[in-house]
């Protein structure tokens, strides 16, 4: 049960002593405030919300008293401003290390382009006052040294004209960019080439390196180092995570004293992943065509430039990387056949359902670059060679790892993807079942303050016990604001109960028709949401010619050009129909008259043939729990309230949320759903409607 806003204060703050909590109430009350630092900041576009000031209390409370909290904050709270307030006085009174971590691009740009300028000013500090950085993968950056070695070698390195056309355009690119890293970097013909180029721990020679200083890398980690707060990704947080849960000495972010995890809705299914283990087809072929392309005679081996003794090394090298392709198309090849199909993800419930023909290939690739790497006299040779190495050392490592399943607590599966005229690839992955004892072990249970915050986070009846399960953080506070909007002043829910059920064969033919009079029913502004691609691209290809003929854009994902693109277009379009799937769900912000209908095609279920869906409902089901109301509702409902959330972003927007699934209501679960949202339904029950 949730206890009053007093209450749970009183929880998150229990350790502080009682001064600190009256100059943080303080804080937060005058400076989000009538009259307070941001309304002088931002002027006429800022309104005082309680809720803000409530979130903005419990974060500065947790990191206080070095707590946990699970803050459940609406759309138009303000959630980024309610934590990097508090972090920054937090930084600025105690010089403590801050992460925040997102899991999209898209809120990372708005907390640095936007919400860090805005709250410099209000606290009238400069970048020289407090370090703010943003992290990202040392694959962002461009390496100046490889750039002119592959610059030097290109004619032996690269297969292609386009290869060399894409070099030339990095090329003109680095005398201009001012950060070295891919968010600026032009669309190349080959993205590949970008491996050539990019920055690597194992190529890299740290102060040997004659352009050590101007080195873009390192002269990010240099400020990263100076910095208070940095912000990063999802996925360089539980990466940085599972490192030091190897070794606590092999993380790559600095140690830090408070973690607050933006989007917490997706924490669990980024830190499972990084938890685990994949090996792609595709990895493995880009390595083994980086050192020898058999079919164009071009690869870093291929003419490496080096005579005397040390060729009989070289020949050997390129002996084993051609018998490492031989060897792992075979393994590739018969885990294609054990999935049977494309689009398959099939579970692997045993050890050795193939032979692993690639660790011992990989195993002497490794050993055969090791010893030319010895043997060669040029420093930028030896640390190239000695970043393929590891690369083909880790293949060997991690196919043993998932062919003999030595992971204990991990679904396995082989999973296979194409597109019409390609080939099928392949991927052997693992991940754990139940991530949460790795998470309270290395995160939850660490001296520090952990703030997860999103805007669903709760079921049925307002519960986080779901997410505590999940997450591994069953004593955390448990803190939810309330929506500034008007929920029912601002949005009509429509069930429409004459859909038959979507088993039914006749669903597909009638789900085109409801969407169809739906979109041409508002003149466009649509978000139609799907739960498969297929099923979306079935029925927006049935009903795209009528709505064009209306004169409606439709924009299809996956199908119409890029989700950025996509987002643009329908944005200022504003009589766009929109078809999407997963990532449309969720972390997508459009405001104002552009969407005002939000169709959600079918109540978002797990597949429940999905390897890691079935292996943790056999965990539940083991431990005598029910997988349905444990875990597959659970999930649902939040998705859909993810789904709901898409309509209403500003206190003047409106419009309508249809769902066309109907065992919302006529089956005894659908009330789980409608009570997790903030209207009730009118419930269509007569076919003739539009």
């Amino acid at each position: 049960m949730l206890h009053s806003w007093t209450d749970r204060r009183g929880l998150l703050i229990a350790h502080a002593n009682e001064a600190y909590t009256w100059r943080m109430g303080s804080f937060a009350s005058e400076f989000f405030g009538e009259g307070g630092a941001i309304a002088r900041t931002l002027g006429e576009h800022y309104e005082p919300r309680q809720q803000q000031i409530e979130m903005a209390e419990a974060v500065a409370g947790a990191m206080k008293s070095r707590s946990k909290v699970l803050i459940e904050a609406p759309t138009g709270v303000g959630k980024s401003f309610a934590y990097l307030a508090p972090a920054i006085r937090r930084a600025l009174d105690t010089k403590d290390r801050i992460i925040i971590a997102t899991n999209t691009i898209s809120l990372q740009e708005q907390l640095l382009e936007k919400d860090v300028p805005a709250l410099r000013r209000a606290f009238e500090i400069d970048e020289e006052d407090l370090r703010i950085e943003l992290v990202k993968g040392r694959g962002n950056y461009l390496s100046i040294r490889r750039l002119e070695l592959a610059s030097r070698r290109q004619d032996r390195l690269l297969a292609d004209a386009a290869a060399r056309r894409s070099l030339h355009v990095i090329e003109d690119w680095a005398y201009e960019t001012e950060d070295g890293t891919l968010s600026t970097l032009p669309v190349l013909e080959r993205p590949a080439v970008w491996d050539r180029v990019q920055s690597d721990a194992g190529n890299c020679m740290g102060r040997r390196c004659a352009h050590y200083e101007a080195c873009f890398y390192q002269r990010a980690r240099r400020r990263m180092e100076q910095a208070r707060i940095l912000i990063c990704n999802h996925a360089i947080f539980f990466s940085d995570l599972a490192l030091r849960a190897q070794s606590s000495d092999a993380g790559f972010l600095p140690k830090c004293d408070h973690v607050i995890l933006d989007e917490a809705h997706s924490a669990e299914d980024v830190a499972s992943d990084h938890f685990g283990l994949s090996l792609s087809e595709g990895r493995v072929e880009h390595l083994l065509r980086m050192l020898h392309h058999q079919r164009t005679q071009k690869g870093y081996l291929t003419h490496l430039g080096i005579d005397g003794a040390v060729v009989e090394r070289l020949d050997a090298a390129i002996r084993a990387v051609l018998e490492a392709e031989a060897q792992s198309r075979v393994f590739f090849d018969a885990l294609r056949r054990v999935a049977g199909g494309e689009g398959r993800s099939l579970r692997i419930r045993e050890a050795a359902i193939v032979e692993n023909t690639v660790t011992p290939v990989f195993r002497d690739v490794a050993n055969r670059l090791t010893h030319l790497r010895d043997a060669v006299d040029r420093d930028e040779d030896r640390y190239e060679l000695n970043s393929y190495m590891q690369r083909a050392s880790a293949i060997a490592i991690e196919a043993k790892a998932l062919v003999e399943q030595e992971l204990a607590g991990c679904a396995y599966w082989v999973e296979t993807t194409g597109s019409a005229g390609a080939r099928m690839r392949v991927k052997l992955a693992c991940s754990p079942v139940d991530v949460a004892p790795a998470l309270r072990e290395h995160l939850f249970e660490r001296d520090i303050s952990v703030t997860l915050t999103s805007a669903t986070l709760t079921t049925t009846g307002g519960s986080f016990a779901h997410v505590k399960r999940r997450l591994g953080c069953e004593d955390a506070a448990e803190v939810r604001v309330d929506s500034p909007f008007d929920a029912a002043a601002q949005v009509k829910l429509i069930v429409d109960a004459t859909m038959p059920d979507p088993r039914d064969p006749a669903f597909d033919d009638e789900l085109a028709r409801r969407v169809q009079n739906q979109a041409i029913a508002t003149k466009g502004g649509v978000f139609a949401l799907f739960t498969s691609i297929a099923t979306m691209k079935r029925i927006s290809a049935m009903i795209r010619p009528e709505l064009e003929a209306e004169g409606l854009t439709v924009l299809v994902q996956t199908v119409d050009g890029p989700r950025p693109k996509l987002l643009e277009i329908f944005a200022n379009d504003g009589s766009a129909v929109l078809f999407g799937v997963a990532s449309f769900w969720q972390g997508v912000d459009v405001r104002g008259e552009a969407l005002r209908n939000v169709i959600i095609t079918r109540l978002p279920f797990d597949p429940p043939d999905r390897p890691l869906v079935q292996a943790r409902h056999e965990m539940i089901s083991e431990q005598g729990g029910d997988p349905f109301r444990e875990d597959t509702l659970p999930r649902a409902v939040l998705r859909l309230r993810q789904g709901f959330g898409r309509l209403i972003r500003h206190r003047d927007d409106a419009g309508r949320v249809v769902i066309l699934d109907p065992r919302i209501v006529t089956k005894s679960y659908g009330r789980g759903f409608l009570e997790a949202l903030p209207v009730e339904p009118d419930v269509i029950t007569e076919p003739s409607w539009v």
